[in-house]
């Protein structure tokens, strides 16, 4: 969401945005109410970050990123 509001989007829409993501939940607020057309590419590519790890689980992807985890 920090990255978001840095590259020049309001507090609404960057959260909202940052959480529709994340939980694959659908739409969002302000600015990306109707698509995300609309807003800048380094923030497409920050929301592309996000959704990934919405995607892949982020718990998950830091399970197996630890060490203790490969030593078994």
């Amino acid at each position: 969401m920090l990255l978001l509001m840095a590259s020049g989007l309001d507090q609404v829409t960057a959260f909202s945005a940052t959480a529709a993501t994340l939980n694959n939940m659908g739409p969002g607020l302000g600015q990306v109410s109707e698509h995300f057309g609309g807003i800048n590419d380094f923030a497409k590519w920050v929301l592309l970050v996000a959704m990934l790890l919405g995607r892949l689980e982020i718990f998950t992807l830091l399970v197996v990123l630890t060490p203790a985890f490969w030593k078994r």
